[in-house]
This record gives C-alpha cells, sequence and structure tokens, in this order.
C-alpha cells in the first residue's frame, strides 16, 4: 500500500463498515493515528493499516514499525495545544488561525480531568473544564485548584451549557430524575472517567447514596456527547447523559435539563499575558465570536471572556 495515500474519516468508516463517530473516536482514543490539514483530518494508509493489524492482534506491518517515531508538531512555547470537547473550541482555533496565521494551534479532544493533568505536566496550555464538586456546588474551581498544585492559574468563562438526560422520543420509560436510573430494566450509556459529565453523575450518585452497581449500563461507556446520544436515538440504550447542544443535533430523542453547568477555559497565570492568550480574550469578547456561537444555540454567553476566579 502506497505511503502518500490518505484517506477522510468518512473513506475510513466505509473501508472499515463502522460510522464517522466511531473513527472519530478511535482518533480521539489515540487507538487510530490521524493528522490535520488546516481543519480537515487526515488518516494516512499505514496508519489505518496498522490499526487492521492490532485490531487482529497482529504485529504492525514492518514498513510502518521501521518509520521513526513522530515527534509533537510543535513545542508548547511555540503555539497553543487547546484541550476539550465542545465544537465552540474548533470555532475559537479557526477565529486564532485567522488572526495570528504565523502560529500553530493543535486541537486535544480530552477530557476535564485528562486536560487539567496535561496543563499541569506542561503537555498543554489552554484547556477546558465542567467539574461539578459536590461539597460545594461550584464548577471547576476546586478541582483546578487540586489538579494543579502549587500553580497559579486563571478561570475564564467559555459558556454555560445544560446537562441532562437523553431519552427515546415521548420519554416512554418516564426517566426525569437521578434515582430513575435504578428502575428495574432501564438501560443506561455512560461517557469515560474523566469527562466532566461523569463526574457530575457520579457526585450526584454519591451524594444520593446510589451505588453505582445498581445502574444497569453504567459501565458501557461512549466518548462523546454526540456517541450517547446516538445510542439512545438507535435503541442500544434507554437513557444518556450529555448536554442540551448534542441532543439538538440528533433526531428521534428527547432532553431531560437537570443542571446548568459552567463550562470554563483554564491556562496557567504566568501564560495569560502572552500574545496567544490575549489574542484569545480578543477573540471570546468579540461581537463576531459571539454571534456565531450564539447563533448555534443550546449556549450562555452571557459571561464569555470573563475571569471567574484565580488559583
Amino acid at each position: 500500500m502506497p505511503d502518500d495515500i490518505s484517506y477522510t474519516p468518512e473513506e475510513v468508516a466505509k473501508i472499515l463498515k463502522i460510522s464517522r463517530f466511531t473513527v472519530y473516536e478511535l482518533i480521539k482514543r489515540g487507538e487510530l493515528t490521524a493528522y490535520k490539514v488546516g481543519r480537515k483530518v487526515r488518516v494516512e494508509a499505514t496508519d489505518l493499516e496498522n490499526y487492521k493489524q492490532i485490531s487482529k492482534g497482529l504485529q504492525p506491518n514492518s514498513f510502518s514499525a521501521s518509520l521513526p517515531s513522530v515527534p509533537p508538531p510543535f513545542p508548547t512555547q511555540d503555539g497553543l495545544i487547546i484541550c476539550g470537547q465542545d465544537i465552540v473550541l474548533d470555532i475559537l482555533t479557526r477565529h486564532l488561525e485567522r488572526q495570528m496565521p504565523h502560529i500553530q494551534f493543535l486541537r486535544n479532544y480530552i477530557g476535564s480531568i485528562d486536560g487539567l493533568m496535561a496543563l499541569y505536566r506542561g503537555n498543554a496550555n489552554l484547556v477546558t473544564t465542567h467539574l461539578w464538586d459536590g461539597d460545594t456546588d461550584q464548577y471547576n474551581t476546586p478541582y483546578v485548584r487540586h489538579l494543579l498544585p502549587g500553580h497559579k492559574a486563571v478561570i475564564i468563562n467559555l459558556v454555560y451549557r445544560i446537562a441532562g438526560f437523553y431519552v427515546a422520543k415521548g420519554n416512554p420509560k418516564a426517566i426525569i430524575t437521578w434515582s430513575d436510573l435504578t428502575k428495574p430494566g432501564i438501560q443506561f450509556v455512560n461517557r469515560e472517567r474523566g469527562a466532566g459529565i461523569r463526574v457530575l453523575l457520579d457526585e450526584k450518585l454519591h451524594k444520593m447514596n446510589i451505588e453505582h452497581r445498581s445502574i444497569l449500563g453504567y459501565q458501557h461507556e461512549e466518548m462523546s456527547h454526540l456517541a450517547v446520544a446516538s445510542c439512545i436515538a438507535r435503541g442500544a440504550a434507554d437513557v444518556g447523559i450529555g448536554i442540551e447542544k448534542a441532543a439538538l443535533q440528533v433526531a428521534g430523542i428527547d432532553f431531560i435539563p437537570l443542571q446548568r453547568e459552567r463550562y470554563d477555559l483554564v491556562v496557567r497565570k504566568e501564560d495569560l499575558i502572552k500574545p496567544h492568550f490575549q489574542a484569545v480574550l480578543t477573540i471570546l469578547k468579540s461581537v463576531n465570536f459571539q454571534n456565531e456561537i450564539a447563533g448555534m444555540g443550546g449556549y450562555d454567553i452571557s459571561q464569555m471572556g470573563d475571569i471567574i476566579a484565580e488559583t
């Protein structure tokens, strides 16, 4: 197979006979190597073949196994690595690329806890988080304080979102509250460990003294809000958790709102004066960017760009 052949995620989906959403999940989990050209994602033929070999329990083909390891696309000090899974971040990245074409920007689609850990380790420099603390009834600040010990950080609001249940159209199983997840025969679909919405679920269950094992399907994990919503739409589960925005994108489901969540950006305080980060603040406060996000629906931009807290 020639080394210079590459595929789009849609083409990979056809080759593997899976959905394109599954392809994106494989890429997010690091199981399938991909790269970006502008805003387009591409998968090299060699990487696709390696994935197929590994899936069969075989060693990768010798022609790719002999290739040198690929270094990170750039050091964090020479660009901006943005962690988080919301589409708002893709739009923010596009605005940054347009405003600062000489700077490299990289998106890393990981959850809130993994993002904060990447910031702590120096593997990222702009991360998002929506982590609810059941003890204080606060979002994000307690987690930033404890996961970035000894480091001063600034928490900047991006948007507010509504978190809740995805259920089948008409809510035939009458699922309204957290305790309804334990009803006999209710099949649940979860998010991966470290995702903000998974933390919300676990904190709520802890406060209500509900055991994880009492929820049928608690161990069934999907890697995005859309993937969870898709499970409900095709009848693979009765209920899942996610944000309202994804419910607006998937036909055949209803959304049961439960909680307003704060979705924030976190940066090291020492970085905030740098041009990259000042550009982020300028974009967040710009009318064009705010109008673009507001026009998508499902987001509250009332505090976008405001500094919420410093740790």
